[in-house]
């Protein structure tokens, strides 16, 4: 199994500035409150690894448990599966508007974030030996990256299909089971009411062989296990899981699948916690936490390398093939 490395580096303020992100949170937390108001569903089991769930602490008074086993985090209470897609909708509508903090990092996104992945893509394709396969992109519409999959040749069709929509979606002639060649799920896994059945449902369209890439936010990376809770990009219905690095593991290869790589090449680690702190000088931080973010930038590098090395970085790739 590989783990892959960056040398990319990139400002937080470039791809998700903590202050920008701020009327977003308020917006994703009032739609998951507003499902919630309509039905509840307790979840009590974790799963990655069917081990009962324990309280965690809350977010905005949104309760939040946690794995006993693999340290994943999961929003307690959930919504029915045909509400939690409204919600997802509506945030994803609104992150896409002009009154977004999105709009204004566009092109910053593109360069740092959507063009890396299709090149993480790409580069393993040719690992692999596959040619032209048929994608199945799994997201919220519309999607961020569909147009630039279609442009990029690299695959003879590509079709997207709404992640909280495939679980009850039947193939169709023209897409019959074990169809596509390739499954893309850039953090759906993070915000699906039931992860297990997104997958089952996504590998009855895989081929024997199939490749499925998959990013996440993981709680065992090092800005959400120092922050926990406290941590502002940890919150409904965007982040609805949170599962550890082990915890995704699990889950997968339970699954039906075998992990060819598993890499954790996150870069923003350090540069989250500071803003934090900026944010929030009462922060509670141990002495070492302390002593790192007053560290040179060089010494801070250094620490950000070894997490991505180590799989302790909080940003997670992972492809995985599906098992005959």
């Amino acid at each position: 199994m590989r783990s892959i490395q960056t040398t990319i580096v990139f400002p937080l303020s470039s791809v998700k500035p903590l202050d920008g992100q701020q009327r977003y949170r308020e917006r994703c937390l009032a739609e998951a409150r507003k499902a919630l108001r309509r039905g509840v569903q307790w979840r009590r089991e974790c799963p990655a690894c069917a081990l009962t769930l324990e309280a965690f602490g809350d977010v905005e008074g949104l309760d939040y448990v946690r794995c006993p086993g693999c340290g994943s985090l999961f929003l307690a209470p959930m919504a029915a599966a045909s509400d939690w897609a409204l919600a997802l909708k509506e945030v994803t509508r609104y992150r896409q508007s002009k009154d977004a903090f999105h709009a204004g990092i566009t092109q910053s996104r593109y360069e740092n974030v959507l063009a890396p992945k299709l090149d993480w893509i790409q580069s393993t394709l040719r690992l692999q030996q596959v040619s032209q396969p048929r994608l199945l992109e799994v997201a919220t519409p519309p999607s961020d990256v569909e147009e630039l999959l279609e442009e990029s040749g690299l695959f003879s069709e590509v079709v997207a299909i709404d992640e909280m929509d495939l679980v009850a979606a039947p193939a169709t002639p023209e897409h019959p089971a074990g169809f596509f060649d390739g499954v893309l799920m850039l953090e759906s896994l993070d915000r699906v009411s039931d992860p297990a059945a997104l997958l089952r449902a996504l590998s009855s369209r895989l081929v024997a062989g199939g490749l499925l890439f998959v990013t996440a936010l993981v709680s065992s990376g090092f800005d959400v296990a120092v922050l926990g809770l406290r941590n502002l990009y940890l919150y409904p219905p965007d982040r609805a899981n949170c599962f550890s690095r082990r915890g995704l593991e699990l889950l997968l290869t339970r699954a039906g699948f075998t992990l060819l790589e598993v890499s954790t090449p996150g870069v923003l680690d350090v540069e989250i916690v500071q803003a934090h702190l900026r944010q929030i000088p009462s922060l509670i931080l141990s002495g070492f936490e302390r002593q790192l973010l007053a560290a040179t930038a060089e010494t801070q590098a250094a620490f950000q390398a070894f997490l991505q090395q180590h799989g302790m970085s909080s940003f997670a790739r992972v492809v995985a093939r599906k098992r005959p």
